[in-house]
């Protein structure tokens, strides 16, 4: 599907490539199938989050400096897949896949921001984690409240500047006579595609941002649970090691889905990967890891299991 040449005011059509013959899955013939699957995911999504933040706003044991954090990442994920999820349920829906340049630049600014800060926030999760393991006497004071908050601070304002800078050089860069976004959402990669102009010094410099927001986080939290390990190891008690890795565990599997899609979509060069690739790499952290990091957490946390069962009885 494609526009005829036009000002950057009168819109861009998103069409995404599992409308094409390419991905049977997302066919036009089932739209309803694909409404009620994606729907559904945002609802539980939805459902966990919210039963998250409701949880650790009720219970008192649960004002700590690592639910703190953990609510954070609750309402990142809720603002994030509510960005992106609703527009994309509508459109299966509907068959209507245009989005107009306003609506695009919105998307993709709420999108960058909120994706850079939860990037930079489960470093500091991490960093939480080797401070209550490793230096467990001196935790109320390395994680005080003012400390805390302004960790999280630092996340949302590096981000929002970041997705700042980011979002205004994308959307005045010359696009070309197609506004055909091979995409279900406007995100940075996909529109870089329809410029008609040389945008390699611009990539060097979305390739360094990456570097920042993915694998400087990455050596941080490698680092934090290397020192945690090492701790553990040392004081050679197998219950100190598994509480250490029931503490941690959630959260690896978390950093492990969230920072391994985007690396591939961020840090893997173009040629290694297709547009239909980059559609199923797009769902897994927009779509499915919302839908993953509640249960992840509440599953395997015997503090918001208490915290669960204690509000119920109330």
């Amino acid at each position: 599907m494609e526009l005829p040449p036009q000002s950057p005011a009168g819109g861009m059509t998103v069409t995404r490539s599992g409308r094409n013959e390419a991905n049977p899955l997302c066919s036009i013939q089932a739209p309803g199938l694909l409404f009620s699957l994606v729907f559904s995911m945002f609802l539980v999504a939805l459902t966990g989050n919210v039963m998250m933040l409701i949880l650790i706003w009720l219970d008192s044991r649960l004002h700590t400096p690592m639910y703190l954090l953990l609510s954070q990442l609750s309402i990142m994920d809720l603002l994030y897949s509510s960005t992106i999820v609703p527009k994309a349920a509508t459109d299966f829906l509907s068959g209507k896949n245009t989005i107009s340049f306003v609506n695009c630049g919105i998307q993709l600014f709420l999108f960058t921001t909120i994706v850079g800060a939860e990037f930079l926030l489960l470093a500091v999760m991490a960093y939480d984690r080797y401070v209550a393991i490793c230096h467990p006497l001196r935790y109320s004071v390395l994680m005080r409240p003012t400390v805390c908050a302004f960790m999280v601070a630092g996340s949302w304002l590096g981000a929002l500047l970041s997705a700042l800078v980011h979002v205004i050089y994308t959307l005045r860069l010359p696009y070309c006579a197609s506004r055909e976004i091979h995409h279900f959402f406007c995100e940075i990669p996909a529109l870089l595609k329809l410029v008609c102009a040389d945008i390699s010094l611009y990539a060097n410099g979305l390739y360094f941002s990456s570097i920042v927001f993915l694998l400087i986080p990455i050596a941080a939290i490698m680092a934090s649970y290397g020192q945690i390990i090492s701790t553990v190891l040392k004081l050679g008690s197998d219950l100190g090691m598994r509480k250490a890795m029931a503490t941690c565990s959630s959260h690896m599997i978390v950093v492990s889905l969230f920072y391994g899609t985007a690396i591939i979509m961020y840090i893997v060069p173009e040629a290694y990967h297709t547009a239909l690739q980059d559609e199923v790499i797009a769902v897994i952290y927009t779509i499915v890891t919302p839908t993953l990091n509640p249960l992840i957490y509440s599953l395997r946390n015997k503090d918001v299991a208490a915290a669960l069962r204690r509000v119920l009885r109330r």
